[in-house]
């Protein structure tokens, strides 16, 4: 009996292409990816990547460094949420050009240094301003709203503070008989939205 050998990025990719529902998050990389001019912000840029061939490890391919930059600027990511990101959410690693997680991912200090030459040869100005033109050409406006993490601790049933001041962030909760307390937070990534402007 012969057997078929199949790659497992063949079954993620296949198993993320039938999925049921797209997420927001998917719609709005899917619209960015349509509308941003890649090849032109890709020659700004160009002359002063460094080529393979050096020193060190081969430098991770432009196009996908790029689009990890903009990442961070829609999603305000840090270099180390960005580098976690990519291992943990499909959806930015794929408009990355990464596949599956096997990939050589770059790492915090890979998308440091990046950002790093960007600003080093004043291209970051350059390079929104260009997306944010096209997309107002467009008639499209990019914003942004706060993701809020709601987490439930295992707390004394108090909401007062060191102080005996309620504590604003506090409130309390049960689950089943066991009274909680839940902190709201607000996580520091946030969810761009695209819409037509009005």
């Amino acid at each position: 009996m012969g057997r078929t050998n199949v790659g497992s990025g063949e079954f993620s990719d296949l198993e993320y292409a039938n999925k049921k529902r797209r997420t927001r998050r998917e719609l709005f990389l899917a619209e960015m990816d349509a509308v941003v001019p890649w090849q032109q912000l890709l020659a700004v840029v160009e002359p002063h990547y460094p080529r393979v061939g050096g020193r060190g490890r081969p430098p991770v391919g432009l196009a996908s460094m790029l689009r990890i930059y903009f990442l961070q600027q829609w999603f305000a990511l840090s270099d180390r949420q960005m580098e976690d990101g990519l291992y943990d959410i499909e959806s930015l690693r794929r408009f990355a050009g990464f596949s599956n997680v096997t990939a050589a991912l770059p790492d915090e200090t890979t998308i440091l240094n990046f950002r790093h030459l960007l600003e080093q040869h004043d291209l970051t100005t350059r390079l929104l301003e260009a997306v944010n033109g096209l997309l107002k050409g467009k008639g499209l406006l990019v914003s942004q709203g706060t993701m809020v993490d709601a987490t439930i601790i295992h707390a004394p049933s108090s909401t007062k503070n060191a102080k005996g001041e309620r504590d604003p962030e506090m409130h309390q909760t049960k689950k089943g008989n066991l009274p909680l307390c839940k902190i709201t937070a607000q996580r520091t990534n946030s969810l761009p939205a695209i819409r037509g402007e009005e």
